[in-house]
């Protein structure tokens, strides 16, 4: 399988985040992505790919113009402003309470302040998305990755993994969130949508809600959404991603989002994967592109599902008997010992090569099936 990486997301080198008020080691780290590379390229059966540079068009046919600005802008102007902090995180965000009982005129014409500080808080979800020097350029590269994997599949590539960095589908069309600054799946099933002509499904099997990437299609017809992840009643995203949310107008049928409790095991997603499966195969187009999370494992720091490496490679075989082209993406998975293991496990079931579970000291993973 042909997988193409970058390693412009080194430069994306965050080392602490704000959860709930205090400062943790960062958990969306350069290691991950190293992890999954050493491991697939001892394998033997990966084709390494540099991507190629696509420019900016295609991220504003799916993001706000100002959002890109902000990305671009922002490291810079945190300094201009004498911000002496290690990254530019978000203190105040414009909570729509703010302008309870104001009219819509008033609150349309509020904008962003010039300040980075507040601008963060204008175009972003939450404290948990550190934003330093390198952000950018590794942002913009994650997206060409995904252009690229997509491109191989536009060229004959039956599947090609995208291996990007920083991780996209909690970007909404307006706010960065999630670790996410561009939503890769999202201008990857665009890019695929305008050269094709065809309906694209999207399978997000990352265990939280891609609440961005709902967003972006949410009155879209010819991008099909599915999504399996954590109950929102009790995990982020919290606010999207329950069951009724179905899409609306045009789009209205087009998003199918299936819950799951904690503890989900290996039996329990198979079950819930065969559903989303089902739902695509319902729909027209032959192209599937694949928001790829592994924070579904039993170990993972911040989730709490009980899936094992051997089950990844189940899930990738069954997702491609649907018969349709892959474009795979990685988004989360932050359990770091494990990630070469199971993204390995995945994609071998994608290419239908037999599952072989790793040494604890072989190729950057541990191998674990627990």
């Amino acid at each position: 399988m042909r997988v193409v990486y970058s390693p412009a997301h080194l430069a994306h080198d965050v080392t602490t985040e704000t959860v709930m008020g205090g400062v943790i080691p960062a958990n969306e780290v350069a290691e991950r992505a190293e992890r999954i590379r050493t491991t697939l390229e001892a394998d033997g059966g990966f084709a390494i790919d540099a991507p190629t540079e696509h420019g900016t068009e295609p991220i504003l046919a799916v993001h706000d113009a100002g959002l890109l600005r902000y990305v671009e802008e922002a490291w810079p102007a945190a300094r201009a402003q004498s911000l002496a902090r290690p990254n530019l995180t978000a203190d105040t965000f414009p909570n729509f309470r703010m302008f309870e009982g104001m009219s819509p005129e008033f609150v349309a014409g509020r904008t962003e302040t010039r300040f980075a500080a507040g601008r963060a808080g204008w175009w972003g979800l939450d404290t948990a998305n550190p934003l330093v020097a390198g952000t950018y350029g590794a942002a913009r590269a994650a997206v060409d990755v995904a252009l690229t994997t997509v491109d191989l599949v536009l060229g004959g590539e039956p599947a090609a993994y995208g291996l990007c960095r920083p991780p996209g589908h909690h970007a909404a069309r307006s706010m960065a969130g999630g670790y996410c600054f561009f939503n890769n799946a999202a201008i990857a099933a665009e890019a695929f949508v305008r050269a094709a002509g065809e309906q694209v499904a999207i399978l997000d099997v990352d265990y939280h809600h891609g609440n961005g990437t709902q967003q972006i299609f949410w009155r879209r017809g010819d991008v099909l959404y599915v999504s399996l992840h954590a109950d929102p009643e009790r995990q982020y995203p919290f606010f999207l991603g329950a069951a009724d949310e179905i899409g609306e107008g045009e789009g209205s049928g087009a998003n199918l989002n299936i819950p799951l409790p904690a503890g989900t095991d290996d039996s329990g997603y198979l079950a819930a994967l065969d559903r989303g499966l089902a739902a695509i195969a319902d729909n027209p187009g032959d192209v599937i592109v694949v928001s790829l999370g592994f924070d579904t494992y039993g170990h993972d720091p911040i989730g709490d599902f009980a899936l094992t490496t051997a089950v990844y490679h189940e899930c990738g075989r069954r997702v491609a008997a649907l018969g349709r082209r892959l474009v795979i993406l990685q988004e989360g998975g932050y359990h770091r010992p494990s990630l070469g293991a199971n993204a390995r496990a995945w994609l071998r079931g994608a290419e239908g090569r037999p599952y072989e579970s790793l040494p604890a000291s072989g190729f950057g993973g541990d191998g674990s099936d627990r």
